[in-house]
C-alpha cells in the first residue's frame, strides 16, 4: 500500500477506500470544543434546523439532522455499539455532546474493521468527553482489549479560577486483540537517581554500591566466609566468586563487601501512563505551522515507537496539519492520511515537501485522493458546497484561502483568496497579491468581471496588482471584453515576463487542463521568489509549476 492522502469525509473515506484489516497502528485526534463550558454543551437543542459541520481549524458539533441519523444508522445496526449508544442518549439528550457521540460510534466501527489482529489505537480526547468515549471504546474494540489510559500533560499550568487547572490530555489506548505491537520504551532518570551513582571507576563509568547482605530478608540466605568476611549473603559461594573475578565487588573501610550496580547498566525508568515530559508547542516552535490543535511530533514519535515498526501501516482520520504522516513518513512507516478541508491538503502536502526536501516537479512519495479530478466533479462540487469549492480551487492554485472566520463575518469584500510573491531586492523588497475571487454560481456574467475590478483597484494600495476570477462554468464573451478593459501588469523587477492582464478569467475546466500540463492556470510572475503564507510555506518556489497528482 502507497502512503495516501485523502480528502472528504473520513467515514466515507474509511468505508470505500480503506481495506479491512490492513491498519497497524491508528491515531486519531477528533475535533472538540472542550474549552466550551459544560452548561453550554449540555444544553438541550431539539431544533432540527442545523446540522453538524466542522470547518476548518474548528471545533464545532452540534445536534441536529445529520446527528440524528447517525444515531438512527448505528443503533440499527445493533451490536454492542448501538446498545452503547443508546444508553449514552438516554443520559445525555439531544446536545452537541450527543452529536459528537453519534458521529464518532460509526467512525470507531469502520476503525475497529481497518485494524490488524495485532494493531493498537489510540484516542487522543479530554476529560470533557473521555469517559462517555471509553463506554463506546469498550462496547466497539471490546473492554479486555483496553491497554491504558494515558495522561498527557499538554501544559505546565492553566489558570482555571473556579476549578483545578485543566491541563491535561487523554489517550485512550486499545489493542484489537491479546496480541499487538509493544516495543517498551524507557526514559532517562531523574537527575536526583543520577547523583546516587557518585563512584566512578578509573575507566570513568558511574557506579553506586548496594547491599549484598541477606540479613533481615525472609528466605534466608547463604552463610558463609569471603576474603575474611563472615556473613549471611544473597549470592551463593560461586556467584560471589564470578562478580569478583569481574570487579564488580566494593570492599568498604569498615571491612564490608558491596556491590557495585553501573549507571550505563540500567535502560532506565519504563515508560509509565502519565507523561509531563512532552511540552506542547509553542508561539516560538520551529515545528508550529500556525494550526490550533496541532500536536508535538514528539508525542506522535513516542505512540510511533512503541506501537508499531518500520514498514508498518499508520492511519490518522482527522489528520489536520498532518503531524502523524509527517512523523510516519520521518520513521519510515507507510501511511494514511484522510481530512475534510483542502487546507489541511495543501499544509500537508508542503510540509511532507519541506520535510523530504523535495525539489519542484520531483516525483511525490505519496497520492491524493479524493479531490476532483474532472470538470464534471468539480461541477458537482459547486452546486452542493461553494465554500468547498473555493478551497478546492486555492488548494489547486497553492494560495491562501478565506479564513473561515472571515467568511462567517461576511467580510470576504469580493476576496476569496490570494497569491503572493515578491519584487524588488534586498531592503527595497516588497510583497505583490494576485486576488482570487471565486464563483460557483451557473450563470456567469460581465457584472462578476466589473466587481472583480473593483476589488482590484480597492486593493491596489495594500499591493494587488492582479485580480483572477475562478468561474465553475466557462465565461461569456461579454465577460472576456470586460475583463480586456483592465489592461495589464508589467512588472518592474521581473522584466523579461509579462506583461499580465490585469484581470484573468479561469473555469474550472481550463484550470485542470492547465494542470495536467504542469501549468500554473493564474499568468503573473511566475519565476519571482513566491512565498506562501506560515502554514503552506515550501523549499523554494512554486510559481510555475503545481503537483496535485492529476
Amino acid at each position: 500500500m502507497s502512503n495516501t492522502l485523502y480528502y472528504g469525509d473520513n467515514l466515507d473515506v474509511l468505508r470505500h477506500e480503506v481495506k479491512s484489516e490492513s491498519a497497524d497502528l491508528i491515531y486519531l485526534d477528533p475535533p472538540f470544543n472542550s474549552g466550551q463550558d459544560y452548561n453550554v454543551i449540555y444544553k438541550d437543542k431539539t431544533g432540527k434546523s442545523s446540522e453538524t459541520q466542522r470547518m476548518a481549524f474548528e471545533d464545532t458539533w452540534e445536534w441536529g439532522d445529520k446527528a440524528e441519523a447517525a444515531y438512527e444508522e448505528t443503533v440499527r445496526g445493533g451490536g454492542k455499539a448501538g446498545l452503547a449508544l443508546e444508553a449514552l442518549f438516554r443520559i445525555l439528550g439531544t446536545n452537541d455532546l450527543m452529536a459528537y457521540l453519534c458521529m464518532m460510534a460509526p467512525r470507531l466501527v469502520e476503525l475497529q474493521r481497518v485494524l490488524k489482529p495485532t494493531g493498537s489505537i489510540y484516542l487522543h480526547c479530554d476529560p470533557t468527553a473521555s469517559h462517555y468515549l471509553k463506554v463506546l471504546m469498550d462496547a466497539i474494540f471490546g473492554g479486555e482489549n483496553f491497554r491504558n489510559e494515558v495522561i498527557w500533560k499538554r501544559t505546565s499550568a492553566h489558570n482555571d479560577p473556579t476549578r483545578y487547572g485543566a491541563n491535561i490530555d487523554i489517550l485512550l489506548f486499545y489493542a484489537k486483540s491479546g496480541k499487538y505491537t509493544w516495543n517498551k520504551v524507557y526514559l532517562p532518570h531523574e537527575p536526583a537517581y543520577v547523583e546516587w551513582f557518585r563512584n566512578r571507576d578509573s575507566d570513568g563509568r558511574r557506579w553506586a554500591d548496594d547491599n549484598l547482605t541477606a540479613k533481615g530478608l525472609s528466605g534466608g540466605g547463604y552463610k558463609y566466609r569471603y576474603k575474611g568476611v563472615t556473613s549471611l549473603w544473597r549470592c551463593p559461594v560461586g556467584t560471589m566468586k564470578r562478580l569478583d573475578a569481574e570487579g564488580r565487588l566494593h570492599f568498604t573501610r569498615a571491612g564490608g563487601i558491596r556491590l557495585k550496580r553501573y549507571l550505563d547498566e540500567n535502560k532506565g525508568a519504563p515508560l509509565q501512563a502519565v507523561w509531563d515530559d512532552i511540552p506542547p508547542i509553542n508561539s516560538q516552535a520551529q515545528e508550529r505551522l500556525g494550526y490550533p490543535t496541532q500536536k508535538p511530533a514528539a508525542l506522535l514519535e513516542r505512540i510511533l515507537t512503541v506501537s508499531s515498526n518500520e514498514g508498518d501501516t499508520v492511519l490518522d482520520p482527522f489528520c489536520g496539519c498532518g503531524t502523524t504522516v509527517a512523523v510516519a513518513q520521518k520513521m519510515k512507516r507507510r501511511w494514511i492520511g484522510i481530512d475534510i478541508t483542502y487546507l489541511a491538503l495543501a499544509v500537508i502536502e508542503n510540509r511532507l515537501r519541506t520535510q523530504l526536501k523535495l525539489r519542484r516537479g520531483a516525483e511525490k512519495p505519496w497520492t491524493v485522493g479524493g479531490v476532483p479530478r474532472e470538470p464534471e466533479a468539480l461541477l458537482r462540487l459547486a452546486h452542493e458546497n461553494a465554500y468547498g469549492f473555493q478551497d478546492c480551487i486555492m488548494y489547486y492554485l497553492k494560495g491562501r484561502p478565506l479564513k473561515d472566520e472571515e467568511r462567517k463575518r461576511g467580510g470576504d469584500e469580493g476576496i476569496d483568496g490570494e497569491l503572493v510573491f515578491f519584487e524588488g531586492k534586498g531592503m527595497k523588497t516588497s510583497n505583490r497579491r494576485v486576488i482570487v475571487s471565486v464563483k460557483s454560481g451557473e450563470h456567469a456574467n460581465p457584472a462578476w468581471v466589473r466587481d472583480l475590478r473593483g476589488v482590484l483597484d480597492r486593493e491596489q494600495s495594500r499591493g494587488a496588482v492582479i485580480g483572477c476570477l475562478v468561474t465553475a462554468t466557462p465565461p461569456t464573451e461579454g465577460m472576456k471584453a470586460e475583463a480586456a478593459k483592465a489592461g495589464y501588469y508589467k512588472s518592474p523587477t521581473w522584466g523579461n515576463a509579462g506583461p499580465y492582464p490585469r484581470i484573468q478569467i479561469v473555469s474550472a475546466g481550463e484550470l485542470l487542463d492547465a494542470l495536467r500540463h504542469g501549468h500554473h492556470p493564474v499568468k503573473y510572475p511566475a519565476h519571482a521568489d513566491v512565498t506562501w503564507p506560515e502554514a503552506m510555506r515550501e523549499p523554494e518556489d512554486v510559481g510555475e509549476q503545481l503537483e496535485v497528482g492529476l
